[in-house]
């Protein structure tokens, strides 16, 4: 039975009053990414369905546990779609994607999360309902909290209603794959793909044992979407020879990249600077290579200068899977337990940022938070003053839980 945002508002509330901690699931997709979190579960996923559809003006509002895939399935009829393409796949809902923010590579064409969604509602860690930004385009109402809610993994507010732009789906949607030379580096092979006249709707490296497990390459290599008119997709895919061995594979190779990622792997983004991308490959590689990591699934969207990396690990232990020496298809055990400090700290090159997306709870430990600070905390103590919305999610410390939680039950500041 479908699920209101007012019942959903009272549970918030009751949950308030008592200080008890709640843990909010949408489809389920990100249940075990991020640090070890409390509380009861609070569902989501049952307030789902479309509000609002309004072709013409390429703007849809629909419930939170909607999901991507019932979201591309309505507006195909149209013409249109919703371009965004989390590490969850089309399984995921809107409200986990915006809560967590997760860009795939069609960010670098079709923006981020951020930028397409244009308004929302949800509920406070006081069970007040509010509303940010509108179902229009051009909105200028109001602070943006809009912003504030994409990527706050549910810490700020639950998500029940998110408006959204969508694009017209082109007429010719296609991909290739582009060999790497080994015997030009990277950094000349990315300089010369950015001299071509070309406007990829996405691009991505990968790694070899990425390449492989997706059956288009046996090395390193370049996935490339190209999308729009006939005419311009024949063009840019001449253009395309310039840089040598280049085959044309299913477009849903794209979709396929999140569908081989193990549910138990380890998983961290790094990003810096477009210009720094091939450094920040070579590193991150190195770094995996030393610690003797078993078929790292990794893959870079250039323009972007972000890296996602997939570690598989044994199971039982969590620990990184190591390379097996006469068989990639077969894991051995590990020698000896993983140095996670070191092996935390190390996966970014200095400049760059990591986030880690999944760990052994153990491991989380050498991780720092990032909304330790002064404003993350007083965000927190404004819109969620009990601390009860995915305590311990982001790492932010709940040793004074308690007197939150009795401060928020008593309107405290």
């Amino acid at each position: 039975m479908p699920v209101t945002t007012t019942e959903l508002a009272i549970r918030v509330a009751s949950a308030r009053a008592s200080g008890t901690a709640l843990r909010i699931v949408g489809g389920g997709s990100w249940l075990d990414a991020g640090r070890p979190c409390e509380g009861e579960t609070l569902h989501v996923g049952e307030c789902a369905g479309i509000v609002e559809y309004v072709p013409g003006d390429l703007t849809l509002t629909a419930r939170a546990g909607t999901t991507l895939a019932e979201l591309n399935a309505t507006t195909a009829a149209h013409g249109q779609w919703l371009a965004l393409d989390p590490a969850a796949g089309i399984r995921a809902t809107i409200g986990a994607t915006i809560a967590t923010a997760s860009d795939g590579p069609l960010a670098m064409s079709m923006g981020r999360v951020r930028d397409v969604v244009l308004g929302l509602e949800c509920i406070t860690g006081t069970g007040e309902i509010i509303r940010a930004g509108g179902r229009v385009v051009k909105n200028v109402a109001g602070f943006d909290l809009v912003r504030l809610h994409t990527g706050a993994w549910g810490t700020l507010g639950v998500i029940t209603e998110v408006s959204m732009r969508l694009r017209a789906r082109p007429d010719v949607d296609c991909a290739f794959v582009i060999a790497r030379d080994a015997r030009a580096s990277l950094e000349s092979r990315l300089a010369s793909l950015g001299d071509l006249p070309i406007a990829p709707l996405a691009l991505e490296l990968l790694s070899t044992a990425l390449a492989q497990a997706l059956d288009v390459h046996d090395g390193v290599c370049l996935l490339v979407r190209l999308a729009g008119n006939e005419d311009r997709v024949h063009a840019q895919a001449a253009e395309l020879q310039a840089l040598g061995d280049v085959r044309e594979v299913p477009v849903n190779t794209f979709e396929r990249l999140s569908m081989l990622e193990p549910a138990s792997a380890l998983v961290a983004r790094v990003t810096h600077t477009a210009t720094q991308f091939a450094h920040t490959w070579r590193h991150v590689s190195d770094h995996l290579d030393a610690s003797e990591c078993w078929q790292p699934l990794m893959r870079g969207t250039v323009t972007r200068g972000l890296l996602r990396v997939v570690i598989p690990v044994d199971e039982g232990d969590g620990e990184p899977a190591p390379r097996a020496p006469n068989d990639a298809t077969t894991r051995v055990p590990r020698a000896h337990a993983a140095n996670w400090p070191e092996f935390v700290r190390r996966i970014a090159p200095p400049g760059a940022h990591v986030a880690w997306e999944r760990l052994p709870d153990h491991a989380w430990a050498h991780v720092p938070s990032a909304v330790n600070d002064r404003l993350s905390a007083g965000l927190r103590r404004a819109l969620d003053p009990a601390h009860i919305l995915n305590r311990g999610l982001l790492g932010e410390s709940v040793a004074d839980a308690a007197d939150l939680a009795r401060a928020g039950r008593h309107g405290l500041p």
